[in-house]
């Protein structure tokens, strides 16, 4: 199998199918991660659920920041490789390997000092907060193995390998759901740990698949050659990644913090079944919004190579092919999300208090599917394109919205006004994505 793929020749449909389907892939393996804590955890009372709950929230921003590099690699290694020009696609391997190691470890040290800090902005009740600390005190080992393992990705993802980094994710998720009960609930010499056992079995499913990517990395024949994973920076090379990867980082982090926010405004007026319902809501939305971010990451690196190549009409084929497919999903996932809310909620959390607050949050936030699958996907064409800036200030216009919406609206409906919050700017954000892009495309024909 090559170590490069050339997408500027060849079937558009099978191209992006073959590139999106790994990516898929990957995005639900981290999904599952979460599903497989939060299933086991459930068993230990929705409590636990919000504890773990809250820290998915700052690993969500964590890795928003972690997008930097790893979306900066897709492109700029896609854009060289159409260009033919291998010796910068390792430059710039090089240099989003360097940012993202710097990156892990601020973030860990931070997380590593400060973990009340960090959680005493969601106002849980104290007991709930302590285990949360306890939690985080364990995942944050893993985060600096967390934003190589993204930024890898991106760099093979940008070579069109996006096989590589599905085998390794599936490794670690397979032992991480094998190590999840035995280290939450305890199994002959290995003692009972709750909720820190979940954050123990993740922990090292991730530092297993690091290994795995550098293992393959430093092969003789590895994907671009034995590039540096560690470089001094170049000013060119170095604003090139910046400006490529700060819109979508930007863009990221900041609905991360606005989710932050959202969270509490749910504690504040759901209490813990409120935080509970988000978290784990979102969990479960993730079978739309990771199926629509794997296809549009496909696009977006099918549509890097095309444009440098100058063979826009195959990027625009690209685009509509990827819409198709994720509207026709879209209106599976929105019926089921509308008719069987609380059925699917019960699965991950038995307390019937929960699973009904949950279904109320699927009912909801299901309207919006359609939208957010556009946004998705129109957003993929942008990066593609070089273009990170139009989506990245849709996304953060409308999603501070949401803050201010949700507060009049749960002062005046409860806990679920947070929820028609975000599934309101969910549909008016994809109307405006597909529009920008729609009066911007014409003048790359």
């Amino acid at each position: 199998m090559p170590a490069i793929r050339d997408f500027t020749q060849g079937g558009i449909f099978r191209q992006l199918i073959t590139l999106a389907m790994p990516l898929m892939a990957v995005s639900f393996i981290q999904m599952t991660y979460n599903m497989v804590d939060i299933i086991w955890i459930g068993r230990l009372g929705s409590k636990s659920v919000a504890a773990v709950g809250t820290v998915g929230m700052l690993i969500w921003m964590m890795n928003s920041f972690a997008l930097l590099s790893k979306v900066s690699a897709e492109v700029s290694i896609g854009q060289s490789i159409g260009a033919k020009r291998l010796d910068k696609a390792m430059l710039y391997a090089s240099h989003t390997t360097t940012i993202a190691i710097i990156s892990g470890l601020v973030f860990a040290t931070f997380f590593f000092l400060f973990p009340q800090l960090v959680l005493s902005f969601f106002r849980l009740e104290a007991d709930i907060t302590q285990e949360a600390i306890r939690y985080l005190n364990i995942v944050t080992f893993s985060v600096p193995f967390m934003f190589l393992i993204l930024n890898f990705s991106g760099i093979y993802i940008g070579t069109g390998r996006s096989d590589i980094p599905f085998y390794f994710n599936a490794v670690g998720l397979v032992l991480n759901i094998v190590l999840d009960p035995l280290f939450i609930f305890g199994f002959g010499f290995i003692p009972e740990m709750g909720s820190q056992g979940a954050a123990l079995a993740t922990t090292l499913s991730q530092v297993v698949v690091f290994m795995l990517f550098i293992r393959h990395l430093r092969r003789k024949k590895g994907v671009l050659g034995q590039f540096a994973f560690w470089i001094k920076l170049r000013k060119n090379y170095t604003l090139n990644i910046l400006k490529l990867g700060v819109p979508v980082a930007a863009m990221n982090v900041y609905f991360s913090i606005i989710n932050m926010n959202l969270t509490r405004i749910a504690s504040i007026h759901g209490g813990h079944l409120g935080v509970t319902s988000q978290t784990t809501g979102g969990q479960i939305e993730g079978v739309t919004w990771n199926t629509s971010q794997g296809f549009a990451t496909a696009l977006g690196s099918f549509v890097a190579q095309n444009f440098a190549a100058g063979k826009m009409d195959r990027a625009r084929h690209a685009y509509r092919y990827t819409l198709r497919a994720m509207m026709a999903l879209g209106l599976v996932v929105t019926t089921s999300f509308m008719l069987f809310g609380s059925e699917i909620f019960s699965v991950f959390i038995p307390e019937k208090e929960a699973y009904l607050a949950g279904g109320d949050y699927l009912f909801i936030i299901g309207i919006s599917q359609l939208f957010m699958m556009l946004e998705l996907t129109t957003q993929g064409m942008f990066n593609g394109i070089g273009k990170t800036t139009p989506p990245a200030i849709v996304s953060i216009v409308f999603n501070t919205l949401r803050v201010p919406l949700a507060v009049f609206l749960a002062s005046a409906i409860g806990v679920n006004g947070v929820w028609w919050a975000i599934s309101i700017t969910s549909v008016v954000k994809g109307i405006c994505s597909a529009t920008w892009y729609y009066f911007s495309q014409r003048k790359y024909r």
